[in-house]
């Protein structure tokens, strides 16, 4: 009972840290955006506009009172679900979320799952043969995959598999003859194609997002694959896999049995601190590929200065952030055996 009370507790402290920490990101996003060069009133009227007109439109946006108040008016909306309305737009900055979001999502989700089944295997390769050849290679692509812009990729990419052989489908989710054919369930082309059963629709997804895929792909397998690297030296380096060798044990079971199994939870961490990057930075891929995702959606409402938008967006990262870290915690729970 009294672990059960310890552990609530320290549950309900995570929470508590998780809810100032959004805070304490709104409101630096919040007063940072209100000192940017960038007027979003001029955005709107033209730098052409008289002096009443200009006015007029600050106080519709309420830009003409103090920074507090307008700070509290937004926590109002906030309060009450809603995140205002995009200059860049027209529309409720949530619905423009939840339509460029699942673009977004679909892309990173298919990069980490590369990058995890790539990465994870290169790296403890490299840690079991220290020093030699294999972990030179794999040391070098991870230096390279992790080092090079992956905007130089994401053109390379481009001129090689979409112009010159013809294998990638070039930019956006989707061939111009299917945009708008299939019907929209979750906003995952492939899923939503899949299950109507337009399967031609489904191909020509699959086609323009593997590309941008493998490119973010790499790069997270880069960074996996070195972490892989570094806690399986550090753990074949004990006393216990000494033990289990010395025991006869068949060298596949003291990596992946015994070392691998007590790096797992750090790479649980890893891999979900990766995904949220990947949810939050994929936007130098998205511009390659024009891709229509969350990444460019801010930062098109940045280079407005389109607060409303911006601030829903940092808000949106902000959550998945904290709740993968939050994820984290219970899978520690899970799967460190210390916690039982």
């Amino acid at each position: 009972m009294a672990a059960w009370l310890a552990r609530a507790r320290a549950w309900r402290s995570r929470l508590l840290t998780a809810a100032l920490t959004l805070l304490g990101l709104l409101v630096l996003t919040f007063f940072i955006g209100r000192v940017m060069p960038v007027d979003p009133v001029l955005a709107i009227v033209g730098p052409d506009a008289d002096t009443s007109t200009y006015n007029q439109v600050a106080a519709q946006l309420g830009l003409n009172k103090p920074l507090y108040v307008q700070f509290g008016h937004y926590l109002g909306e906030l309060a009450h679900g809603r995140l205002g309305i995009s200059l860049l737009t027209g529309n409720a900055v949530s619905a423009d979320i939840a339509r460029v979001f699942p673009a977004t999502a679909e892309l990173a989700t298919l990069a980490i799952v590369i990058g995890v089944l790539t990465g994870v295997p290169l790296g403890v390769f490299a840690a079991t043969r220290h020093g030699g050849w294999g972990d030179n290679v794999v040391r070098m692509i991870s230096l390279s995959g992790y080092s090079v812009p992956v905007f130089w990729f994401a053109m390379m990419g481009l001129l090689v598999f979409y112009a010159w052989l013809g294998w990638a489908g070039g930019s956006g989710r989707i061939d111009l003859e299917f945009d708008g054919v299939v019907r929209p369930l979750t906003g995952f082309l492939l899923f939503d194609s899949a299950v109507t059963g337009n399967w031609a629709a489904c191909a020509s997804a699959l086609r323009h997002v593997l590309l941008p895929a493998c490119i973010l792909g790499l790069h997270t397998m880069a960074y996996i694959s070195r972490m892989t690297r570094s806690f399986m030296l550090a753990q074949l380096s004990q006393e216990y896999i000494l033990t289990a060798r010395v025991k006869g044990l068949p060298e596949w079971q003291v990596v992946w049995r015994h070392a691998f199994r007590n790096i797992l939870v750090q790479l649980l961490t890893i891999v979900a601190l990766a995904y949220g990057g990947l949810l939050e930075g994929a936007v130098l891929v998205e511009t390659v590929f024009a891709w229509p995702g969350f990444g460019q959606y801010l930062t098109n409402s940045l280079l407005l200065g389109d607060m409303n938008a911006v601030m829903g967006c940092v808000l949106v990262v902000g959550i998945i952030f904290v709740s993968l870290n939050l994820l984290s915690d219970a899978l520690y729970n899970i799967f460190d055996p210390r916690m039982h």
